[in-house]
């Protein structure tokens, strides 16, 4: 779905991390302090306030809204979250576009990763470990215990509070500044509160990584990887700024996976392929020098490397508009594997390049039998019917679809253009109200929802519901300011 494909930003307050893992070994443990940030805020007001900084970030941060790399990542993410302690809320995992290494955590159980972290890399243990550490953020409540600490040294809006202190630990320059602002800490300070968190994060990432099936040792892989790439350089990434890398954490790291029986993990396709699109789709690299770079891959012996080369061989040959060459060396993999949603994607955007829109729509219609309500396969089929001109089967999917993924910017935005060319200025109205209201543009949402109203007639069912939502949208924005 490449022309769909959008980045949109937001004003972030984050908190960041470095990945870790689990297990189910007998060994001593330290007492796990999560449970001891509850009298600052409750779980209730962290959710709230994580979705309202989630809305924010949409709408200043490039935000990946690719639905097969959302998928990827969401299932990574979830397989180590069913084996975390202190589970409190459901997780939600998203990439953000940028070339900084960095992961981080907020209220909500929202985690996001850099796409220069997923190239960066060299398997999925890697990936997890990252994840793993930022549950681990989330699970022992650590930005809670933060503005807990802030609080006790001086007083401030709890607004103030929690946007300086998440901003320090995504973005340390700007986010130190403004917690001194905020609070007259020192620097010092409020970056040691934030750095006494990590060996907690890591002891339970590594914990829960075990446990999820992946390998332990790549988290000290990893973590030895990022400190010798950036031990010499005079701007080392917001990661390290905030979370360095001494040798005694790495050391740490390596003694807590060698407790763990060696259990060989095999190479996973999807990391190589996710990590293929990353590098086509999201990263600076050259396009011709990553057809090189795929060429050579391709040669090597082992398949899980070859297919994920051909793989980017062929977005980069989309790329290059060269969609007939693309769909050469992408069909061969979907009829190998038809169940495998990067091929899907990347092979009906190869037909809809060509024209070739109900083509495409019939190989994900036989998806849909198998997979039904998948969101990947059902936006791209969806994104198919309206090139093809078949409206109306389109609506009745993105309406589905946005009552299963409420957060979908993909589907509001196809259901948005379904409306428009069925001439439903009213639905349209309400479309994009929710695509605002997603990057935290509530007046402009309420605005939408007005036009809406007027242009509503003979539907009193839908009135009520639009002013039922203006209702909402006003109460979100009041409860928003009161913070």
């Amino acid at each position: 779905m490449t022309k769909q494909l959008k980045s949109l930003c937001a004003a972030a307050l984050l908190m960041a991390g470095l990945g870790t893992t689990a297990t189910s070994m007998a060994q001593p443990e330290l007492p796990e302090l999560g449970t001891v940030a509850a009298s600052t805020l409750s779980i209730d007001k962290e959710n709230q306030i994580g979705d309202f900084y989630m809305r924010m970030l949409r709408g200043q941060l490039p935000v990946v809204h690719d639905p097969v790399m959302t998928e990827y990542l969401n299932d990574i993410g979830n397989r180590l979250v069913a084996q975390a302690d202190n589970v409190k809320t459901p997780f939600t995992f998203f990439v953000i576009n940028s070339t900084e290494l960095n992961a981080f955590a907020f209220f909500g159980g929202h985690v996001g990763v850099h796409t220069a972290i997923i190239e960066a890399a060299d398997n999925e243990s890697e990936l997890a470990s990252v994840l793993g550490h930022e549950i681990s953020h989330v699970t022992q409540r650590h930005l809670a215990r933060s503005i807990e600490a802030q609080k006790k040294t001086a007083p401030a809006t709890l607004v103030g509070v929690i946007g300086s202190i998440i901003l320090a630990m995504a973005s340390p320059e700007a986010g130190i500044a403004a917690l001194q602002s905020t609070l007259a800490l020192s620097q010092q300070a409020s970056i040691n509160y934030t750095r006494s968190n990590e060996k907690e994060a890591d002891r339970i990432g590594i914990k829960t990584m075990v446990a999820a099936g992946f390998d332990p040792n790549a988290v000290p892989s990893f973590f030895g990887k990022m400190a010798a790439k950036y031990r010499f350089a005079s701007k080392p990434p917001q990661m390290l700024l905030t979370h360095p890398l001494p040798e005694s954490r790495i050391a740490d790291a390596r003694a807590r996976a060698a407790l763990y029986p060696y259990r060989p993990v095999p190479e996973s396709l999807l990391f190589h392929l996710a990590k293929s699109r990353v590098q086509v789709r999201y990263s600076n690299l050259n396009i011709d020098h990553a057809l090189y770079l795929f060429d050579k891959q391709a040669s090597s012996g082992d398949p899980v490397l070859r297919d994920a080369a051909l793989y980017g061989k062929a977005l980069a040959l989309l790329a290059k508009d060269q969609p007939k060459q693309a769909e050469a060396i992408i069909r061969p993999l979907l009829d190998g594997a038809p169940n495998n949603l990067f091929y899907l994607d990347t092979t009906t955007d190869a037909l809809m390049a060509q024209g070739r829109a109900k083509e495409a729509g019939a190989i994900l219609k036989q998806a849909q039998k198998i997979r039904p309500n998948n969101a990947v396969i059902e936006l791209n089929l969806a994104n198919a019917l309206i090139e093809s001109g078949d409206y109306a089967q389109a609506r009745t999917i993105l309406e589905r679809q946005v009552i299963l993924n409420k957060d979908s910017v993909v589907a509001y935005d196809l259901l948005s253009t379904t409306y428009r060319h069925l001439d439903m200025v009213a639905n349209r109205h309400m479309a994009q109200a929710e695509l605002m209201a997603l990057s935290g543009g509530f007046s402009q949402a309420i605005e939408q929802l007005q036009f809406a109203y007027r242009q509503t007639r003979n539907n009193p069912l839908q009135k009520a519901r639009i002013d039922a939502r203006i209702k909402e949208l006003r109460q979100a924005e009041q409860e928003l300011k009161s913070l």
